[in-house]
């Protein structure tokens, strides 16, 4: 056991007794949407994974430990308190050893679900390569962790405000599988459509818990990109939410708003923008992914 690790009770039960356990991020609890809206679509991120027969693990950092599962109380605290620390690879010792509150990110939050042996990781959207990164070189940490990382990660694909089309080629350089969930087209975080077709697709999740046992006992370590696509009821039209998004990054670039902020002002803005629209799909299709999650897992853990 990592010293470094507080794993909850029901979830160090749940572990020990090859129950589905799936991993759940708090950076969107802290970054990703207002209070309380956060807590409450945490809550219920939560309560779809319970219902469809795993046991969630909401991971986060604070008194010196990373912990995975969190109290109703230490969510509703990651929802209200301004001093939350976004924290990926880089910044976990340095938020760790001085003892602060860290939200943890894609890249995170697998690490430590990892550690504590967890298999199956929900989020909204993933990382990737920033639109200009062949001028910025940004380039999300989710990746190069995806690579090396024996964990799933279920998403509605990577966010809509990234350069989709370079990701996925940076995806597969890094050997990493992008397996599509129920269709051909690749989605687009807000939309089921991103106008690029899918590597690879799979229709139930037992299929795809195979294909995660299969890669894993071929030795080849690192994650398995699971994207989930929005309902399509629940999405917003991928050429309306670009328009959102180039005015977003106008003004990001305008503010000189740069490095892990920039993921956080680009989502709110074009919340205040969509008349809250997009942050509903935002909430809607974290618990589709939830639920699909939670099903991978179920099926995993019967393998």
């Amino acid at each position: 056991m990592n010293s470094f690790l507080t794993i909850q009770p029901e979830v160090l039960d749940a572990l020990n007794n090859g129950k589905p356990v799936v991993a759940l991020e708090s950076t969107i609890i802290s970054h990703g949407m207002p209070f309380p809206k956060n807590v409450e679509t945490a809550k219920a991120v939560e309560q779809t994974v319970r219902e469809n027969g795993a046991v969630p693990a909401t991971i986060a950092i604070f008194n010196g430990k990373c912990h995975v599962g969190l109290s109703s109380e230490e969510l509703a605290y990651f929802g209200e308190a301004e001093n939350v620390w976004k924290v990926s690879l880089r910044d976990m010792p340095y938020v760790i050893s001085q003892n602060l509150y860290g939200a943890t990110t894609v890249a995170a939050t697998m690490r430590i679900a990892a550690m504590a042996g967890i298999k199956i990781f929900v989020t909204g959207g993933t990382g990737g390569v920033h639109r200009g990164a062949e001028n910025s070189m940004d380039i999300s940490a989710d990746l190069t962790e995806m690579a090396q990382t024996s964990v799933a990660v279920v998403s509605a694909g990577v966010k809509s405000i990234l350069d989709i089309g370079r990701t996925l080629e940076y995806l597969e350089t890094l050997g990493i599988p992008v397996v599509t969930y129920g269709q051909d087209a690749f989605p687009s975080f807000y939309s089921s459509e991103s106008g690029y077709r899918s590597p690879l697709r799979l229709d139930s999740a037992k299929e795809i818990a195979e294909m995660l046992q299969t890669k894993w006992k071929l030795g080849l370590n690192g994650s398995v990109l699971i994207a989930n696509p929005v309902p399509t009821a629940e999405g917003i039209n991928s050429a309306e939410m670009e328009k959102h998004i180039l005015q977003a990054l106008s003004a990001a670039d305008e503010q000189k708003i740069t490095g892990k902020e920039v993921t956080p002002f680009l989502l709110q803005y074009i919340a205040n923008h969509t008349k809250g629209e997009s942050l509903e799909t935002n909430i809607a299709l974290i618990k589709n992914n939830a639920k699909i999650g939670a099903q991978i897992a179920v099926e995993f853990s019967r393998l």
